[in-house]
């Protein structure tokens, strides 16, 4: 058998925990051979979830932390008391290379922070952005970013673009993604300032596939494999997808069940329904990594139940499996300039 990969889980993280987490976990393991999990966090209540399920052993193991950090805490603060925390203690197991990767759907402040300062950026990049997959018609695109730097300036977009194509060529191998920036309309002139300035930068980087900008609205279609833009117009996007998504689900249900032909109706095209909507749950992609990282941490949704962080556990697998955070060290990282 070759080297297992290696991931951190943050067990007692997210409004679920432990019981989707350890469970996600548990489900990982069992997918695939190629892994072995560290469930960080409380270790009695950890031994008490594990006890309802069949794995093997030799492939989960429990890390002791006796501290938890709250959403609500102010992550700077938590990072630097809560030395004993599953989430501190988890991402020191991958700076000190005990991990490949780390696994949360807890505070995503902390999350963030600890990533930053505790596992760190690769020398040469100059900020770390999140990057979820988000359905389209098409298949999926990478939003970057959607919740890590809220003011970022045009070369941290320029290389978000950088590590984002690197990222869905050797993770989704998608050849030569395309990539757009986030804009109000699809004129090279359009944009605030930020939009302006990196418009040109992203134009002429031999590095990428830039097809120039997107409309939120073009999105949904797949208008763009990677869609580049900074945290604040991110977030509201992502927010948006998801709510919109919701929202759809409900409207449909209620026409469905309005009236007794159209019940019919709905029995009928239930599983081919079922099934088309398949692609558009975003718990089929796990979570978002953070790019740039001199190894990888991955967010998962506050409300992730085990489906959502079994797969963001196997999303780490092909993360280090294609060696991706080396590839942006090659490209980026200044000691390799």
């Amino acid at each position: 058998m070759s080297e297992l990969v290696k991931v951190a889980v943050d067990a007692m993280g997210g409004d679920n925990a432990p019981f989707e987490i350890v469970k996600g976990a548990v489900e990982a393991v069992q997918e695939s051979t190629s892994l072995k999990v560290f469930l960080v966090g409380k270790e009695e209540i950890i031994k008490n979830e594990l006890t309802k399920y069949s794995y093997d052993q030799d492939r989960v193991e429990i890390v002791n932390a006796t501290e938890e950090i709250e959403m609500a805490e102010p992550p700077v603060m938590a990072i630097r008391t809560k030395k004993d925390s599953s989430i501190v203690k988890a991402l020191y197991m991958v700076k000190h290379g005990e991990c490949d990767a780390y696994v949360s759907a807890g505070s995503t402040g902390a999350t963030l922070v600890g990533g930053q300062v505790i596992v760190g950026r690769i020398k040469g990049v100059e900020r770390a952005p999140l990057a979820p997959l988000i359905p389209t018609e098409k298949g999926v695109s990478l939003l970057i970013d959607c919740g890590a730097n809220v003011d970022a300036r045009a070369s941290h977009l320029v290389q978000f673009a950088i590590m984002g194509s690197i990222y869905m060529e050797n993770a989704m191998h998608i050849s030569k993604p395309t990539v757009a920036i986030l804009n109000i309309g699809a004129e090279e002139e359009k944009g605030n300032a930020l939009v302006k300035e990196t418009y040109p930068l992203l134009k002429n980087c031999p590095d990428i596939n830039f097809i120039g900008s997107i409309e939120a609205r073009d999105i949904p279609a797949g208008g763009a494999d990677i869609i580049v833009c900074e945290a604040f117009s991110g977030n509201i996007v992502l927010k948006m997808y998801e709510g919109v998504a919701k929202s759809m689900m409900h409207v449909i249900k209620k026409g469905l069940l309005s009236t007794t032909a159209s019940k019919i109706g709905a029995l009928l095209i239930k599983k081919p329904l079922k099934t088309a909507l398949k692609d558009y749950d975003l718990e089929k992609y796990g979570g978002a990594p953070m790019l740039g990282l001199n190894g990888l941490v991955v967010k998962t949704h506050g409300s992730a139940k085990a489906v959502e962080v079994k797969n963001s556990i196997l999303q780490c697998v092909t993360f280090s499996e294609m060696n991706i955070t080396e590839k942006i060290r090659e490209k980026i990282g200044v000691d390799h300039q």
